[in-house]
């Protein structure tokens, strides 16, 4: 279905946040895309929500971190502006067991009353509405509309020869991301380079020193990107010789899509989100079991173009995520 043939709904208003936060951005890029499919549709920040009407429809992306200091605050702001506004949603880093026994409870409590209090919810994944359920969030309707990829300047295949010998984890760092399993991978790989590509996530660089440390006694030096420019992050990406996503713990995962979108085939511990994001791109990840994936760091490390997907056009990209959430809009808000 193509833009033109969409229900000529109005969308809600889009809340959109400022920073650096990777929800915040993502809601800036699904806002920037429908608006260029309905120039009529309309953004508001935070900020600025004083000054729309009470009753004016309203969609957020809402994950506890970018609503408040702590889930129970964020809980107050998101169901009072469900009080104020009909509210869909968009969730984001759903709970699970990698919260801790002291904030799973407490971000199931601030998902759970948000669900109770929108008029429609969304999230990027099935894996997601089955988190959902698992943890005892919400068992009502949810919509999915995964994460898009987005291609970045195709490469040619006589350029896919990575020149820095170092296996990659991208994104944040925190617990549980996979960089633990990277690391023990790349010292079974006999490698002794390790990028992480970005910089510690909000209160866990202690944790990033103790792992560079960590990994500096078991002979391999680990390179910290820190925040780089998409430029800049597009090109180290593109050099590392062996990508990696191993997390334990997955919601739904930017760093993968991007991973794509740069043309990299990553190599995926197999759970049940890859397992969904293979079904919708064929031929995009390479999928391991975790015993293998120090054999297959191996392989990838001499064989470049196992690493590198060459799909053109990826499916499901930001116009396809932009069109799923308008035809969703026209349904909750009719």
């Amino acid at each position: 279905m193509t833009a033109s043939t969409l229900p000529d709904a109005t969308p809600p208003v889009l809340l959109v946040h400022p920073g650096p936060h990777g929800v915040a951005a993502y809601a800036r890029e699904i806002a920037t895309e429908v608006l260029e499919q309905r120039p009529a549709s309309r953004l508001s920040t935070v900020d600025a929500l004083a000054a729309l009407p009470p009753g004016t429809p309203v969609h957020a992306h809402v994950t506890d971190r970018l609503w408040g200091s702590s889930p129970e605050q964020a809980a107050r702001v998101v169901v009072d502006l469900a009080g104020r506004h009909p509210l869909s949603v968009t969730f984001h880093d759903v709970p699970q067991a990698s919260d801790g026994e002291r904030n799973r409870p407490r971000r199931r409590a601030f998902y759970r009353s948000v669900a109770e209090a929108a008029r429609g919810v969304a999230v990027n994944s099935a894996h997601e509405r089955e988190l959902l359920r698992e943890e005892g969030v919400w068992d009502g309707p949810v919509a999915i509309v995964p994460l898009p990829v987005e291609t970045v300047e195709p490469v040619d295949p006589s350029a896919r020869a990575a020149d820095d010998d170092a296996v990659g984890v991208l994104g944040y760092f925190y617990p549980g991301k996979g960089h633990d399993e990277a690391l023990a991978a790349t010292v079974s790989a006999g490698m002794s380079r390790l990028t992480v590509l970005g910089r510690a996530s909000d209160g866990h660089a202690e944790d990033l020193d103790a792992f560079v440390r960590r990994a500096s006694a078991a002979g391999v030096e680990v390179e910290v990107t820190g925040w780089l420019d998409e430029a800049e992050m597009v090109a180290r990406a593109r050099r590392v010789c062996v990508p990696v996503i191993a997390h334990r713990h997955v919601s739904a995962s930017g760093s993968l899509t991007s991973w794509i979108g740069w043309g990299r085939r990553p190599l995926a511990v197999r759970n049940r989100y890859i397992d969904e994001m293979v079904a919708l791109r064929p031929g995009a990840l390479r999928v391991v079991d975790p015993r293998d994936l120090a054999a297959e760091v191996t392989i990838a490390r001499h064989g470049a173009t196992r690493t590198w997907h060459g799909l053109d056009p990826v499916p499901f990209g930001r116009a396809d995520a932009a069109r799923a959430y308008r035809l969703w809009w026209a349904e909750v808000f009719r």
